[in-house]
């Protein structure tokens, strides 16, 4: 089994996850998420789930079979669930523009089908391409329909274009449809972490983290939290939930070392604005 490992970079919502960074996950679907690593002046940060598109994807694609699918995709581009499939495995094997250009083609042939404008959309916020990507989410579900899907994609879009109020209000949305749902909960208190509500960033990320179905990023999210709040005891307890000893004490270490930096937050927000590629493998 991979243990989740701290790394920079991954630290707050950049939207799932999702790896948020979210996730971006598959059409609206809860299959896999975005993540990010990278440094921040050589020092390896606390990683965390980012705002999520989605939830981590369990299914293992080979690059020949994604081969094998694009011929048959080739032969006919108009199937929507073959082309639906085809770009979900091309971002399952860390080809997520060629899987943006595989689901413009299919919104500009269905340019009202709403699975497919939410899977183009989230497709593009995994690659940068943020503004994009909130126009076309806006148009895949209606307020009189709402998808808490596309609203929890919605919020990581917002929340990485800086409108955390914005993207707090959409996850609440999308809360009274999905109760108490651990990946719309995280994104929330990664948002209010954004916004220096630590308070609310804690108390929300408990409650995810009490969810049967709460993730390992789930955790880690919360052991960020909890970092930047200087409780680095808590911080580890949960760590060790998901990692050796060893490595939960080395990776608060790291978040101690982090936190006690003077630019701390600045870093973060810089981090969490730029557009970020995807990780590899």
């Amino acid at each position: 089994m991979v243990r989740p490992r701290f790394e920079p970079s991954r630290a707050l919502p950049r939207l799932v996850g999702l790896t948020l960074v979210a996730t971006l996950a598959t059409a609206c679907n809860r299959k896999d998420g975005p993540e990010t690593t990278g440094s921040l002046g050589g020092l390896s940060l606390p990683s965390f789930g980012v705002p999520s598109f989605g939830r981590p994807q369990t299914n293992v694609v080979t690059r020949r079979e994604v081969e094998a699918m694009g011929e048959r995709y080739n032969a006919d581009p108009n199937d929507i669930a073959l082309a639906m499939r085809y770009a979900q495995a091309l971002r399952a094997t860390n080809q997520r523009p060629q899987a943006v250009a595989v689901l413009q083609q299919l919104a500009l042939r269905n340019p009202k089908n709403t699975a497919v404008l939410a899977a183009y959309g989230k497709s593009l916020a995994e690659v940068g391409r943020l503004s994009e990507a909130a126009d076309v989410l806006q148009n895949a579900h209606t307020p009189a329909q709402p998808d808490w899907r596309v609203l929890s994609a919605q919020g990581a879009v917002a929340d990485q274009l800086g409108d955390h109020t914005r993207a707090q209000g959409l996850y609440e949305a999308a809360l009274k449809i999905q109760p108490e749902d651990p990946v719309i909960l995280s994104n929330l208190g990664l948002s209010f972490a954004l916004a220096k509500r630590l308070d609310e960033a804690e108390a929300t990320l408990r409650r995810a983290a009490a969810q049967p179905r709460a993730d390992a990023r789930v955790r880690q999210n919360l052991a960020l939290v909890y970092g930047l709040r200087g409780k680095f005891a808590e911080a580890e307890e949960v760590s060790r939930r998901d990692l050796s000893p060893e490595e939960a004490a080395a990776n608060t270490a790291a978040l101690r070392a982090f936190v006690a930096q003077p630019n701390a937050w600045k870093a973060l927000k810089a981090s969490d604005a730029r557009p970020q590629a995807a990780k590899r493998g």
